[in-house]
Formats: C-alpha cells, sequence, structure tokens
C-alpha cells in the first residue's frame, strides 16, 4: 500500500482516480462523474465515493480538495436559461467579471442552468445539499425549490445578480433600472417628443416593470398622461429581443399616429426594430428617435449609432462576488443588502429633436 502512495504521488490524476474507485467498488467513471457533476450520482454512492477520497488523500484539483478539508472552493451560478442574448451580451458579460474576481481570490466557477424543468432543479439542489459548491449567484428572480428543498434551505450563500431580491432576505445586485430609464426618457421629452413607443420585455418581469416604471414617472414629471406612451412586446422573453423589436416595428407602422420616439428595454429590440423600419422607408432620427438598454458594443457601429444606457458589467460582477464572500465570511452589513451600480445614458445619433 505504501508502494502504492508512493507511486500516486508520482502518477497523474487518472491512477489516483483509479485508487478511489476501487476502494470505494465503483467504476473510474463514476468517481469522475461525483466529482464533476454529483448530482447525476445517488447519495449513497456519492457518499462511498467521498470517503474513500478522503482515506487515501485524493486531492487532483481544486474540487477534490475540498472533500478533504471539508470546505469547496466551487461557486455555482444558477442561470435561467442560456447565457445567449443576442447581439446584448450582458449576462456573458457579467459571467467574464464574475469569473475574473474570484480566479482573483483562489475561486472556481460552475454553471447551472434552471431550465423550468424538475430535473436541472434537483440537480442545482443537489450540487447545494452535497456540499460541493460553497455559495451562489443566481441571475433568476426564483429559486429552485422542489418537495420544501432550496438552495437557501441548505444553508448556501446566495447572491441574486440583476434582480432585486433584498425583500426576500437575499443580498442582491441590481442597477438602476428605473432611474436610467426615466432619465433617457426626459432627455427625449426635453428635445420635443411627446408621443412614445416602449418595447416591452416579458410582462411581470422585475427589469421591464422597473423600466416603464421609469417611463411613466418621466411622463408624471413634465405633465404628460400615460396615454403618451404606446406598448409593444410583453410576451417573449428578453433572449428573444430580436423577435420583439420585429414585431414592434409591425406594430408601430400599423398606428394611425405614429409616436416620434421609442424606448426599447433591449439593444436586441431596437436593432431589429430599426432595420425593420428603415427598410420600409423611414428614416432614423428624422421620422423617428430610438433609444434602448443595455450599453452592448455593437450599438455604436449601427446606423445610424444607436444611444443606448450602458449597464456596469464589470463593476455588478465585482459586487456580487464581494457580497458573496462576505456571505460566506459572515462579514455581511445588513446595509448592504441591496447594491445598485449606477447606468451610463450614452447618446449618439439615433435620437434628434421631435419635428411635430
Amino acid at each position: 500500500m505504501n508502494k502504492n502512495k508512493d507511486v500516486a504521488a508520482e502518477e497523474p490524476s487518472g491512477a489516483l482516480m483509479a485508487d478511489v474507485a476501487r476502494l470505494a467498488g465503483v467504476a473510474i467513471s463514476t468517481v469522475s462523474r461525483a466529482l464533476a457533476n454529483p448530482g447525476r450520482v445517488n447519495e449513497k454512492t456519492r457518499a462511498k465515493i467521498n470517503a474513500a477520497a478522503r482515506q487515501l488523500g485524493y486531492t487532483p484539483n481544486a474540487m477534490a480538495r475540498g472533500l478533504r478539508v471539508g470546505k469547496s472552493n466551487t461557486i455555482m451560478i444558477i442561470l435561467p436559461g442560456s447565457p445567449y442574448y443576442g447581439a446584448s451580451q450582458i449576462i456573458p458579460q457579467v459571467l467574464q467579471s464574475i469569473n475574473k474576481s474570484l480566479i482573483q481570490r483562489g475561486y472556481n466557477l460552475m454553471i447551472a442552468n434552471l431550465d423550468r424543468e424538475e430535473a436541472s432543479e434537483r440537480h442545482i439542489l443537489d450540487l447545494a445539499f452535497s456540499g460541493t459548491v460553497r455559495g451562489a449567484i443566481i441571475f433568476s428572480s426564483k429559486l429552485p425549490e422542489i418537495e420544501g428543498r432550496s438552495p437557501a434551505g441548505a444553508g448556501l450563500p446566495i447572491v441574486s445578480m440583476l434582480f432585486d431580491m433584498s425583500d426576500a432576505g437575499l443580498p442582491s445586485v441590481v442597477t438602476n433600472d428605473r432611474e436610467a430609464i426615466r432619465d433617457a426618457t426626459m432627455e427625449l421629452i426635453r428635445s420635443g417628443h411627446r408621443r412614445f413607443l416602449y418595447i416591452a420585455g416579458p410582462e411581470g418581469n422585475y427589469h421591464d416593470v422597473e423600466r416603464y416604471a421609469g417611463v411613466l414617472e418621466a411622463l408624471r414629471t413634465e405633465g404628460l398622461s400615460e396615454e403618451a406612451v404606446s406598448r409593444s412586446g410583453g410576451d417573449l422573453e428578453y433572449q428573444h429581443g430580436f423577435e420583439i423589436g420585429i414585431r414592434a416595428a409591425d406594430d408601430f407602422m400599423k398606428l394611425a399616429v405614429r409616436p416620434t420616439a421609442v424606448i426599447a428595454t433591449s439593444d436586441d429590440m431596437a436593432i431589429s426594430f430599426m432595420s425593420i423600419i428603415q427598410r420600409a422607408g423611414l428614416v432614423i432620427p428624422e421620422h423617428v428617435s430610438v433609444v434602448s438598454f443595455d450599453g452592448s458594443p455593437v450599438c455604436e457601429f449601427c446606423s445610424p449609432p444607436l444611444s443606448t444606457i450602458k449597464q456596469p458589467v464589470e463593476e455588478m460582477g465585482r459586487a456580487a462576488v464581494e457580497l458573496l464572500l462576505a456571505a460566506i465570511g459572515q462579514t455581511q452589513d445588513a446595509a448592504t443588502m441591496r447594491t445598485v451600480i449606477r447606468s451610463q445614458l450614452i447618446l449618439r445619433e439615433s435620437i434628434a429633436p421631435a419635428r411635430d
């Protein structure tokens, strides 16, 4: 046995994994699954593998070291679906910032998709309750929960990203959606616009509720009625932003009295909207001004360059990591339950004074 240990110390991690498999009485592939994807291995088998790994001092990587010391250094990111968001790419940019911050602090990142299916929810819950992950950052307004189990119930530190869940006891990192859209709408009103089209995200979504409220606040401040704004969309998720913009262009063209300004709640919506109405012979911003939300780099290269509210993705990612690590270290101040990072309105050629 001593000889095997000496050899194992010099051999690649595959040999050590074979030792763990032999001691636990399972296949090497089962050990691999248990370490990389514990939700796919039943609890009894995982316990045998973890015990064998600890007995052998198996430490091929950071996750396995966590088995030995009893603490994982893996942070789970819970996404509501695919990280692909068209041109906007806000989610991937925030993930990049989070990953960079975690690496600097000695942590690893694991992505789990909450696909609204029980299997994916069970997998996330297994990760939370097995001790595989040290904490989680969730990009959804709802925690997975099955049969009364939730990640919070496992005592797992959790931070909400982009959604304000501070009322539910989760530290949250958000942007000033309402204020940012209100300021953009005020800019349009100051330029003489009095009729607006608001291109909406999914109805009831936190971002859409906040952003539309910002539009209404600006109208009330300037003495305009809510009838000054028409709505389009509301039935598709933000991932379908291009389709939402195409439909909004159709709605716009059908209006008897067309708005002179459009407020889109994502860059994707604005980009497809502008493309369709320009094909129909209208000119931006002569016939209609357009402003959007997200701040994608591509906005600068649209025709005309698109005015947009830029989300501070780098700051948001860093703030989420700081909140989570404070929660893990139990040093979090109650005053920091909600962190608001201000967005920036970038004015470009897609906005001009109203002509009527």
